[in-house]
């Protein structure tokens, strides 16, 4: 038990049983396995399930609002305030339910680079949140943790509920963000993506003061150090086109960009299982393995996982090291990106399959965060419906979405970066009558933007979604370019495409003293 440096009592929380400082991952899945947390699975990962909280918590969310912050955050219903005062009194309630208790506490990093990295410590109530983030966060040497001084800690029990009536929450759980005192509260729920995406947001607010672009994007780099990003909301192909053979892995979610480059903010992986195959994903069937976290996958009684079941949650998640990525790039860092890819599942089938945006397009786009839900995957939506993220991550975004969009402009005109929308959704017609849009052709698409065969091939604007569409891309034929011509009627077509068009434009109403090169940078809802 390595205990030096570790002084919690000036937390609040005292007279614990055991305090376990960055154990081993075999001791920490012993320890899990004799509390009853979770159980072996025939590979030897662990697998947990999470109760009643198998997702993240937006409603139970809250920012501290103190004079520090107040007019930093974009206050709505994402950010929501707290009083410290209300903070205060739960703290102390969480602090006395942790008295008396064994504890565990990781303490390492977030981000590769050290001239930008943020040091955090993770105390947690259960040894499998304790192994989850150990595994996806940074982790330090043993020198480096001799000297270690957390930036920010995280304090997470989800055995402690909240009582919203007396505490101020929303729920029994809770996720609380002071930036005054540099402390995460988390309670009542046991999903660790909470403890993730908290350090997330941290970064999001506390990059931008220095000049730092905080994008939720993958990145991967080529054998010549060309770097690529990957934007692109749940459903969009992010994890499968950034997951390329040819390629290393930078990450898989959360970067930074500097002038130093790309760096990961992360030391692992938080991938989907749903539906999971070794076919389609060799790299993340194959992490699941020792030292892996599993949450909410069905297994039999033989320890053999069902990744078609979603009886649990949809939302089944593995929590691996990145170097269980056979082509990763362990130091986490990259150059200045070549080319920025944001990706749309486009259910309407009416935006072109690839593009090339001009800067006030990327940003315009970038803060538009446009995909589509399909009918089925949620209670009630039975017809494609557009859903608008904005920054490819509005619940972990707390400046004013112009913030994030001023940094990346700059960092695309700086470095001269290429910006391209690849739709990944359907062509032909809308979901139920055109087809989605071949994996094959988006991969070769994808291969063009980042091997530069589209310097020399002529761009036309398309007049209703205001980009520039190739005539031309190797490996795609030429009618598959223009979606209008994949469509039986031309005519509806274009009723489709100005009504998701209209879309855009009602959405961006929302965004208030956005520079009009922006706004016109967006589609046009009248032909």
């Amino acid at each position: 038990m390595n205990t030096k440096a570790v002084n919690i009592e000036q937390l609040g929380i005292i007279n614990c049983s055991k305090i376990h400082r960055n154990l081993s991952v075999p001791a920490l899945v012993q320890k899990a396995i004799l509390r009853g947390e979770g159980k072996l699975t025939d590979t030897g990962a662990l697998s947990v399930t999470t109760g009643k909280y198998t997702g993240r918590s937006p409603e139970d969310r809250f920012i501290v609002d103190v004079p520090l912050v107040h007019n930093d955050i974009n206050w709505g219903k994402s950010n929501k305030p707290i009083k410290p005062e209300v903070f205060d009194k739960l703290y102390n309630k969480l602090a006395a339910y942790l008295q008396n208790r064994e504890i565990f506490i990781f303490d390492g990093f977030a981000g590769a680079d050290k001239k930008y990295r943020m040091p955090v410590r993770v105390i947690n109530e259960y040894a499998s949140q304790n192994l989850f983030i150990h595994q996806l966060l940074r982790r330090p040497t043993a020198k480096e943790l001799e000297d270690f001084t957390p930036g920010f800690t995280v304090i997470c029990a989800p055995g402690f509920k909240a009582i919203p009536e007396i505490d101020g929450t929303h729920s029994e759980a809770f996720i609380i963000l002071n930036f005054e005192k540099k402390i995460i509260i988390i309670g009542g729920s046991q999903y660790a993506g909470e403890i993730k995406k908290s350090i997330f947001t941290v970064m999001n607010y506390l990059l931008p003061k220095k000049n730092v672009f905080p994008m939720h994007c993958s990145a991967n780099i080529g054998d010549n150090g060309d770097v690529a990003l990957f934007f692109g909301l749940s459903g969009t192909g992010k994890t499968t086109l950034s997951a390329d053979p040819n390629r290393k892995l930078i990450g898989d979610d959360e970067h930074g960009w500097s002038d130093n480059g790309v760096f990961n903010f992360e030391g692992g992986c938080y991938a989907k299982c749903i539906n999971l195959s070794k076919e389609n994903e060799p790299q993340i069937w194959n992490a699941i393995k020792f030292g892996t976290l599993v949450e909410n996958v069905i297994y039999n009684e033989n320890g053999e996982p069902d990744y078609s079941d979603g009886s649990l949650t949809e939302n089944t998640r593995a929590g691996y090291p990145v170097e269980y990525i056979p082509n990763a790039e362990l130091s986490g860092l990259g150059g200045q990106p070549k080319v920025v890819i944001f990706l749309t599942a486009d259910a309407f089938g009416v935006m072109p399959p690839i593009s090339k945006l001009t800067k006030e397009q990327a940003m315009y786009h970038f803060m538009a965060g446009y995909t589509s839900k399909l009918a089925g995957t949620e209670r009630g939506i039975t017809e494609p419906q557009a859903t608008f993220s904005t920054c490819f991550g509005a619940p972990f975004m707390l400046y004013h979405p112009a913030v994030y969009a001023k940094l990346l402009g700059e960092k695309i005109s700086k470095y001269n970066s290429s910006v391209y929308l690849i739709n990944t959704g359907w062509s032909g017609g809308s979901y139920g009558v055109g087809e989605r849009i071949k994996l094959r052709y988006t991969r070769a698409m994808v291969t063009a933007a980042l091997e530069g065969k589209f310097d020399d091939i002529k761009f036309t604007p398309d007049p209703i979604f205001n980009v520039l569409v190739p005539e031309s891309c190797p490996g795609v034929p030429k009618e598959v370019l223009n979606p209008k011509n994949t469509w039986k009627s031309p005519e509806e077509y274009d009723k489709a495409a100005v009504s998701l068009a209209k879309r855009f434009a009602d959405n961006f109403k929302r965004f208030q003293n956005v520079p009009d090169d922006i706004v016109k940078a967006g589609p046009k809802s009248e032909k």
